[in-house]
Parts: structure tokens; C-alpha cells; sequence
């Protein structure tokens, strides 16, 4: 297979956007290039590209129809993400649109998608009301949502009984985060209690206050007390730790997070959490692909949101495969109880919401590996079964 890397395979495949022609398959990407998660964005265009050109055998084409995706930046910005998938369906007469990186962001597209009647695919985007309240039949996600984040983080709080304090930004993802993980401690019986909730703004950089009343509701507290974190973008988890947290025998629970974010988790080794991935811990042909082509072209495995863009691109191709074309009944009626494979193994898209069923992972950090990617250890995959996600619509 022609190995391109991934960021000039994107720019060749726009370029031949004004000249495509009537059967020329278009895919809108809404993602947050610029902005606090421009690093969560380009992970998943990369995989998005890498995922289309796996499952296409280095063509990009499926059905004898060249693929064509259409990158648009929204910015961070709800308004603009509207704007834009308006746009992509109304004038670029997209077949299907795959995004965004906020929660905020793709809360706001949903209604657009059901107005315009075509299909979208969250990708990464985690509050649970995108398959909640707020969702509508023309949604289907691939990520996890803030419900499987939560119930993982419960088993890999273990049996015994804790104290828990919540860290978490003050919008849709870490509201919705807090939420679910109190419903997932009272799901999987846990013991353990959440005690106190702390928010803050999505910027902050100054985290001395949120500290000392994190501390202060906690270093009272019999037995084992954890501050648990609910944060996208730059994480706070230095600061906290540099508070020196150890002097109130409290535990930092920071949950994965990209490649970078996880490199200062060496300075805490044994940390337990749960992640929806991470590079090392699947064991199937798509994810050793993955890896391998990845480490070949960025010198660095795949990252938290590669894995998502890939499984983006894998239940797009298996949907519009199994659908015959792009008609959106035909998509719906396809993706509806859909297993595709993904760099995690199989996900099943739920008929009820839309909601991929997902495998999860308990890891511990570890002080040291055999080079600077090399930061987990693997303490279980939690399977499908252990993972009772709610059904949240009103469907």
C-alpha cells in the first residue's frame, strides 16, 4: 500500500473537491482545528484518513466512488459548527458529515442534521445528552460518552469505600461527566461516594482556590479520598499535585487522556484510572495497522483520538457497504444494531440511541518504559457487559 502521510493525503483530497464530480462520495469534517482542542482535532482528521485509507486498501474509493472530505474548523464555537454543517449539507451536498471536538459544538449541530435530514457522526464529542435528550434519529456517535468514561472510572475505583471529589470544566463535558459518574457509582454498587463538586472555566490556569476547597472537603473524610478529574484540553493534574494533595492522604485520579497530557503521569506512577484508549492495549489486525503506520509517518504511536477518527471512517464504510449508497433511510436502517471493527476491536452501534457499545480499559501509570510513549500498564480490558450504559432518549 502507498504510504502518504496523512496531512498531505487530507490536502490532495480537498484540492480535488472543486472538481468533483456528480458520484464523487463527500464527507464533511467538523472539527475544532483552531482553538483549546486543536490537538484532540487534528488526531481525529488523522485518523479519519488513515481509517479511510485502510478500509479502502489505499484507493479512497468505495463503490467505485472517489471519497472526498471536506475539513471545515468551527473554531470551538457552537455557532460556527451550525453554520458550517449547514453549509456542508445545503451547498457542498455532503453525503454524511462526521464531527465535532466540543460538546458544545455538536450539541448545537444535532437539530441541523434532523432539518436537513442527512446523517452525522459525532466523533469525538462525549456529553451524554448528544445521545440523550438531545438526540434525534440522524445521530449516530462512535465515541464513548460521558456514561461509559464514568462507569470504567467506578470499576477502576475498586470495591472498597471511598471519598470522592470531582475537578471538572464548567460546560457540557464536565457537567455531564460529574452527572454520570454519580449515576455509574450507584450502577455498578460501588462504595464509593462523591462528596463534593468543583468547576471551573474551561481556560483556568490558576487552580489554588479550586485546591484548598477540594482539600478542604475532603482531609476530614475516614479512609480512602480521591479527587477525580472531568477535563478536556491542557490538565490541571501538576498544579493539584503540586499543592501537595499526599499531606491529606488524598489520591489524584486524573483518567486518560492524550499521549502528552499522560507523559506527567510518570511523576505519580501507579495511578489508576480507565481510558477509551491507548496505542498499546487492543490486540487485533486494524489497531497493529494502526500503530505500525502510525509510528512509520508521525515517529509517535496513535494517540486517544486517532483511534476515534478510525472508527469514524469504519462505521461510515461499513454503513454506506452494507446500505448499498448514501441514502440517508437506507444509512439509518444500516447503521441501526451495526458491528464494525475499529482499533478497539468490535463496537456495535445501539439501535435505541445510536450509542456505540465499547470495550474500556483499567490501566495503572508506570515510572518507567522503554521509551517516552511507553507510559501504561494494562490492569484489565472492561468488557461491553460491565459497562450498563442508560438508554437517555425519548425516542
Amino acid at each position: 500500500m502507498k504510504r502518504l502521510i496523512a496531512g498531505a493525503l487530507s490536502s490532495a483530497i480537498v484540492m480535488m473537491a472543486g472538481a468533483a464530480g456528480a458520484q464523487d462520495l463527500k464527507i464533511a469534517l467538523i472539527y475544532s482545528k483552531t482553538g483549546p482542542l486543536e490537538a484532540y482535532a487534528k488526531q481525529t482528521e488523522n485518523g479519519l484518513m488513515l481509517g479511510l485509507e485502510y478500509l479502502t486498501q489505499g484507493t479512497l474509493s468505495l463503490n467505485g466512488r472517489k471519497i472526498i472530505v471536506l475539513p471545515k474548523d468551527d473554531q470551538g464555537k457552537p455557532d460556527v459548527a451550525k453554520s458550517l454543517l449547514e453549509q456542508a449539507y445545503a451547498d457542498d451536498k455532503v453525503d454524511l458529515a462526521i464531527g465535532t471536538t466540543a460538546s458544545g459544538s455538536a450539541l448545537a449541530m444535532l437539530p441541523i442534521a434532523e432539518d436537513a435530514k442527512r446523517v452525522l457522526i459525532v466523533e469525538p464529542a462525549v456529553a451524554d445528552s448528544i445521545t440523550g435528550e438531545k438526540w434525534n434519529r440522524y445521530i449516530f456517535r462512535t465515541s464513548r460518552n460521558s456514561t461509559q468514561d464514568a462507569l470504567a472510572t467506578a470499576v477502576a475505583f475498586g470495591p472498597n469505600e471511598a471519598s470522592v471529589a470531582t475537578l471538572a470544566q464548567d460546560y457540557a463535558f464536565g457537567r455531564d461527566g460529574v452527572a454520570a459518574l454519580k449515576e455509574a457509582l450507584a450502577a455498578t454498587h460501588s462504595k464509593a461516594k462523591i462528596v463534593f463538586e468543583e468547576y471551573a472555566p474551561q481556560n483556568a490556569t490558576d487552580f489554588t482556590a479550586s485546591a484548598q476547597r477540594l482539600f478542604d472537603a475532603l482531609k476530614d473524610k475516614p479512609g480512602r479520598k480521591i479527587i477525580a478529574f472531568i477535563w478536556a484540553g491542557p490538565h490541571p493534574l501538576a498544579k493539584i499535585a503540586d499543592l501537595k494533595p499526599e499531606r491529606y492522604g488524598i489520591e489524584l485520579a486524573p483518567g486518560g487522556n492524550i499521549l502528552p497530557v499522560m507523559k506527567q503521569f510518570r511523576q505519580y506512577p501507579g495511578i489508576e484510572g480507565a481510558i477509551y484508549y491507548y496505542y498499546g492495549f487492543p490486540k487485533n489486525p486494524m489497531n497493529d495497522w494502526l500503530v505500525a503506520e502510525h509510528r512509520k509517518r508521525f515517529n509517535m504511536p496513535p494517540d486517544f483520538f486517532t483511534a476515534g477518527g478510525m472508527a469514524a471512517a469504519s462505521a461510515a464504510v461499513g454503513a454506506i457497504n452494507k446500505a448499498g449508497g448514501t441514502e440517508t433511510e437506507k444509512l439509518i436502517a444500516a447503521m441501526e444494531g451495526m458491528e464494525f471493527d475499529t482499533p478497539k476491536g468490535k463496537m456495535i452501534l445501539r439501535k435505541e440511541d445510536h450509542q456505540a457499545m465499547q470495550v474500556m480499559y483499567d490501566f495503572k501509570s508506570k515510572a518507567d518504559g522503554k521509551d517516552e510513549y511507553d507510559l501504561l500498564d494494562l490492569v484489565r480490558e472492561i468488557p461491553i457487559s460491565e459497562l450498563p450504559v442508560p438508554i437517555r432518549n425519548k425516542r
